[in-house]
C-alpha cells in the first residue's frame, strides 16, 4: 500500500503569548495543504517488530532513533488501534526543518490509513501531545487554527499556486520561538471576509507571519529571497511558512508560478525549489 503524505503552508501566522498552564505559545494561522508530498509504503512485518526506513533527497536529516512515525505507531498500539507490526518506507520529498510539517504529515497520514478518516477529537488530541500541534492540521485541507486545540475548517476551498524555495538552512523551531519579543492579539475568524477567492487573497496580502522578522534577522539571505520572490510577475505576496526556512510566493496562475520557478532555478541552482498547488 502506497500513501501520499501531503505538506502544509502557513498562509498567515500569529504568535500569541505563552500559555501559563503548558508554557507553550498559542498560535493562530490560516493554512492549506499542498500537493508536495512524501511517499509512504506500508506492509505487514511478520517478525513482530516495526521496521522504518527513510530514503530520498531529505532522508539524511531525519532522526532514525526518534521520529514521528515511531511515535504514532507506539501511540496507536497503546490505544489498541493496531495490533500488527509493519515495514514502513518513506521517500522524503518534503524538506526537513523547512516549516512544511513533513514529519507530522507522515504521522497523520499513517493514522488515517490505520484508523480511517473520521477520527475522534480525543484521539487527535492525545496523539498531538506526543507528536506535536502540527499533527492535527493534516485532517483539514484548508482551515484556520483558532488556537492550539481548535481548528476551523473553511466553508469554501480555493485553488492557489505556489513557488517554494528551500535555501538549505535548517531552522530550529524552538530557537526561533525563544527569540520572540513581540506578540499578536487574538483575532476572530469572519467568513464574510474570506468568502470569495478575491477577498481571501486581499485579506492574506495584509497579513504576515510573526516569526518571519526573527528568522530574517538571524538569516539575512532569507529576507533577500522573500523580497526577490515578491518581485516576480504575477506574485500576490511572498512569505515564510512556519518557522522556516522554506520561502514561498502565491501566484495568480500556474504559468506565472512556473515561470518564477524557472528563474529561481537559474539564479539559485543549489537551492531546492518547486511548484506546488493546493489539494
Amino acid at each position: 500500500m502506497q500513501l501520499k503524505s501531503f505538506s502544509k503552508i502557513n498562509l498567515t501566522l500569529q504568535v500569541i503569548k505563552k500559555n501559563k498552564k503548558n508554557n507553550l505559545h498559542d498560535i493562530q494561522s490560516y493554512y492549506c495543504l499542498i500537493d508536495l508530498h512524501d511517499k509512504i509504503n506500508v506492509k505487514v512485518n511478520r517478525r513482530r517488530k516495526d521496521k522504518i526506513r527513510f530514503y530520498g533527497k531529505f532522508a539524511k536529516n531525519v532522526s532514525h532513533s526518534k521520529n514521528s512515525v515511531k511515535d504514532v505507531l507506539k501511540g496507536l498500539r497503546k490505544r489498541n488501534l493496531i495490533f500488527k507490526h509493519y515495514s514502513i518506507s518513506i521517500k522524503k520529498n518534503i524538506p526537513v526543518f523547512g516549516g512544511l510539517g513533513g514529519g507530522s504529515s507522515n504521522a497523520a497520514f499513517l493514522t488515517k490509513h490505520f484508523v480511517g478518516k473520521k477520527i475522534k477529537n480525543f484521539l487527535l488530541n492525545g496523539l498531538s501531545e506526543k507528536i506535536g500541534s502540527d499533527f492535527k492540521l493534516f485532517f483539514c485541507n484548508q482551515a484556520f487554527i483558532k488556537n492550539l486545540n481548535e481548528i476551523v475548517k473553511f466553508k469554501k476551498k480555493y485553488s492557489l499556486y505556489f513557488l517554494l524555495v528551500y535555501p538549505n538552512i535548517r531552522c530550529s523551531t524552538k530557537n526561533i520561538y525563544s527569540k520572540m519579543t513581540k506578540y499578536s492579539s487574538k483575532s476572530i475568524l469572519k467568513f464574510n471576509k474570506i468568502n470569495t477567492k478575491n477577498k481571501f487573497l486581499k485579506f492574506l496580502v495584509k497579513k504576515d507571519n510573526d516569526l518571519q522578522k526573527v528568522v530574517e534577522k538571524k538569516y539575512p539571505k532569507i529576507k533577500r529571497l522573500i523580497n526577490e520572490i515578491r518581485q516576480f510577475r504575477g506574485c500576490y505576496f511572498s512569505r515564510l511558512t512556519g518557522s522556516g526556512s522554506v520561502c514561498y510566493g502565491v501566484f495568480k496562475s500556474r504559468i506565472a508560478a512556473k515561470n518564477a520557478l524557472s528563474r529561481v532555478k537559474l539564479k539559485y541552482p543549489k537551492y531546492w525549489s518547486s511548484f506546488a498547488k493546493t489539494i
